[in-house]
């Protein structure tokens, strides 16, 4: 496969796109007179767009450039184990977790997911969660970047640092000036580009079908032995166990362990929203991910013999361009970096807001009274930090494992660790489970990460979900002694929140 596809008319429809969320924060700016504003929308966000957003900042470019390598070295299996994994997920987070996270704003005025647990457990808990999902959003947002430089290079062949460069710019830009409102209108608009992009990119791959002597009907027995599969063999990725084991990070995750997917519905206005949002996220899995993996998967077809590597570097760029008309190319391109922008602005908005709310005052006491102008100014100044250190961090993917080793690998190992005391203290069942409970969960969890780091050798499947499963453990183990063996009666104001949180 040929590098760079890009035409005149495609960098003036990249150049449109990114003046037009640009454009977006600007007028956001107007919605913005305070952090409360800046970090949830006032708690005004309706379902649908809380939705959309959610679902959106699901994905990034990782989707099209480690997931593109994946769907075309494996096949549909990809669906089941990434997609219908989330939708299963959402659904049941939809009945269980999500509800709660509106009711914390009303109960406690909440800005950051973390927030909550000065009052749930104590505040070295607060800062010790906070602190590690810091580091761990650092690695995030740093693969995100590395998946736009990627992205750039395999459309247009420009360096891959410019890549990342241009888009964390133009993302820092329209987010510290719009807050969350700018980041949940560009979601909308982001979804609608990826919408017309990816049919238009469908429909021609199926009515190209006839070139390759296919059919709709006949692709699947042109493709490799065993892409045409709900699992994959062994235990590795994709198999039934890793499949199954990947569901509870995936779970973790999108509940709001994730913490930008957390903001979504802390910003709606209450619980019933929601709970609309999160089972709108689930159906959009359920439909969008066949339109997108499509032709993903008839890779092996158009442009047979290349490795997992090679698809991940150009392979949603080469469809593209063999498939797209000028112009659209560059709405595809365009496209990829909303998906990108959109997740990685999330991201960016949620961690400020936990810098800002959670850490800084801990060390300068004033910035929690700052209100208005002020407040708001500390917001902007945070996002734009950490920004920037996301993007030295993608600069330095390689050294992370590259895109897919940081997803899979370090994002999904060290989320269980900081997910587990913050999504479990929201239920009554655990309220037993003091501060104690949560410092030893995240120690315990981050130690086995390290231990597998050093040398630990542990099955694919095991390694993935060793940290978060010790969390559990060691968390609901403290939390039964507490109950049963130590009689602790618990806390009155932690009473008093599972309360307000409610038993549903």
């Amino acid at each position: 496969m040929n590098i760079g596809y890009m035409e005149p008319i495609d960098y003036v429809t990249l150049s449109l796109f990114f003046l037009i969320i640009i454009g977006i924060g600007i007028w956001s700016k107007r919605t913005v007179q305070s952090s409360e504003d800046f970090y949830v929308g006032g708690g005004k966000v309706p379902w649908w767009l809380s939705g959309i957003s959610h679902h959106v900042s699901g994905y990034s470019g990782v989707v099209f450039v480690g997931y593109a390598g994946i769907a075309y070295a494996q096949g549909t299996a990809i669906y089941f184990w990434w997609a219908i994994n989330i939708a299963l997920a959402m659904s049941i987070s939809a009945v269980t977790i999500v509800p709660r996270w509106p009711r914390l704003r009303q109960a406690l005025g909440i800005e950051s997911p973390t927030e909550y647990l000065r009052v749930r457990y104590n505040t070295p808990t607060q800062m010790l969660v906070a602190i590690s999902g810091i580091v761990v959003k650092l690695l995030d947002v740093g693969a995100k970047w590395a998946s736009l430089g990627i992205l750039l290079y395999g459309f247009t062949g420009l360096p891959i640092w410019l890549g990342i460069i241009l888009g964390s710019m133009a993302s820092m830009i329209y987010v510290s000036i719009g807050g969350i409102m700018a980041d949940l209108l560009t979601d909308f608009v982001q979804f609608m580009v990826t919408l017309l992009a990816g049919l238009f990119l469908f429909f021609s791959v199926l009515m190209h079908l006839g070139d390759y002597g296919l059919t709709l009907g006949t692709v699947a027995q042109a493709l490799p032995e065993g892409h045409l599969t709900i699992f994959n063999a062994g235990r590795g990725q994709g198999s039934v166990s890793w499949t199954l084991l990947y569901f509870f990070v995936i779970f973790f995750s999108y509940s709001g362990g994730t913490w930008n997917l957390a903001a979504r519905f802390i910003s709606t206005s209450d619980d019933k929203q929601a709970k609309k949002a999160a089972f709108l996220s689930s159906a959009l899995y359920v439909i969008w991910p066949l339109i997108l993996f499509f032709p993903m998967w008839c890779g092996p077809i158009i442009f047979p013999g290349l490795t997992q590597a090679e698809a991940e570097a150009s392979l949603y760029a080469s469809l593209a361009g063999k498939f797209l008309p000028v112009g659209l190319v560059g709405l595809v391109l365009a496209a990829m970096f909303a998906q990108t922008m959109s997740m990685c602005n999330s991201d960016v908005n949620t961690i400020s807001a936990v810098i800002t709310r959670d850490v800084l005052p801990k060390f300068f006491p004033a910035i929690e009274t700052l209100e208005g102008k002020k407040s708001l100014y500390v917001a902007r100044l945070t996002t734009v930090l950490f920004t920037a250190c996301t993007v030295i961090v993608g600069l330095m993917n390689e050294q992370f494992g590259g895109v897919t080793g940081m997803i899979l690998s370090w994002f999904a190992a060290l989320l269980g660790p900081t997910a587990i005391p913050l999504l479990l203290g929201l239920l009554p069942i655990f309220k037993h489970c003091d501060s104690k409970a949560a410092i030893a969960s995240i120690l315990a969890g981050l130690g086995v990460f390290v231990a597998t780091k050093m040398g630990l050798k542990l099955e694919t499947d095991i390694e993935l979900i060793a940290p978060l499963f010790t969390s559990f453990v060691v968390f609901a183990a403290v939390g039964l002694v507490n109950q049963y063996v130590l009689k602790k009666e618990v806390p009155s104001d932690v009473e008093q929140l599972m309360n307000k949180l409610g038993s549903k």
